[in-house]
């Protein structure tokens, strides 16, 4: 088995800012994905801001990183930012399990780091989907309410309450839902590990991420993503609660 870095870096608002951070300095021998192009398909229309990629638009991104069956990868961004966890939940949605996330990010690289691009050996990465680990909007609306269903924010506190919204039409979070945000994931409630089914969002589909990753760590891979988040949620007209 031979080991991948990924370098997954990026920032809101400044598409091209990951790729400069990585030509600026990373991990010998790493690939970049680009969080808009390589782990979403902003092409998509009506599926929030950041869409999950097709299998081939995947697997052509993953085999550019260098990634086939044989390869373990280890993704790294800025410090559990959520790119490096969305390439890590992708990697698993696609059947490809032998994937870690670098905790702490490139800050916790003791080794040099590297400037300029790399040349990087293609691999063939295979997507295998894997079934019933995302849920829509429908499937989500037509559930709230239901006990057996533990629906989890992973977005800032003063955005889950409705205090602020930057970015999207609606103020709030979606009905039911707790707060864990994603800067305090890997302290999840006991009682939040108890649930029969959990099902994680944030704005975009990004953070939500690294509590799926967190949920994995503390023995609930099962937990679902709702790709689209309140992204998606605040422009269909669906119910909203704010405390």
């Amino acid at each position: 088995m031979r080991y991948r870095f990924v370098d997954c870096r990026f920032e809101l608002g400044h598409p091209e800012r990951g790729r400069e951070l990585y030509l600026a300095g990373h991990v010998p021998g790493a690939a970049f994905l680009d969080l808009d192009t390589d782990l979403a398909d902003l092409s998509v229309e009506g599926a929030g801001r950041h869409p999950l990629p097709p299998p081939e638009v995947f697997a052509a991104a993953a085999s550019r990183a260098g990634i086939d069956r044989s390869t373990f990868v280890v993704a790294y961004d800025q410090g559990m930012t959520g790119g490096a966890a969305r390439l890590w939940w992708l990697l698993r949605h696609f059947g490809h399990e032998q994937a870690a996330v670098l905790r702490g990010g490139i800050g916790a690289w003791a080794g040099p780091l590297r400037a300029g691009p790399e040349q990087i050996d293609p691999g063939r990465f295979e997507p295998r989907l894997r079934a019933g680990d995302t849920i829509d909007a429908e499937g989500l609306a037509a559930r709230l309410g239901d006990s057996r269903l533990l629906v989890l924010d992973a977005r800032v506190p003063e955005r889950y309450r409705g205090d602020v919204e930057p970015i999207d039409p609606v103020a709030g979070h979606i009905p039911g839902a707790r707060n864990l945000p994603y800067t305090r994931a890997f302290e999840p409630p006991d009682d939040l590990l108890e649930a029969e089914e959990i099902v994680v969002y944030c704005g975009s589909g990004i953070t939500a991420c690294v509590d799926l990753l967190a949920l994995a760590e503390a023995g609930r891979p099962d937990a679902k993503l709702y790709p689209g988040s309140w992204s998606d949620w605040s422009t269909r007209g669906l119910p909203v609660e704010r405390p």
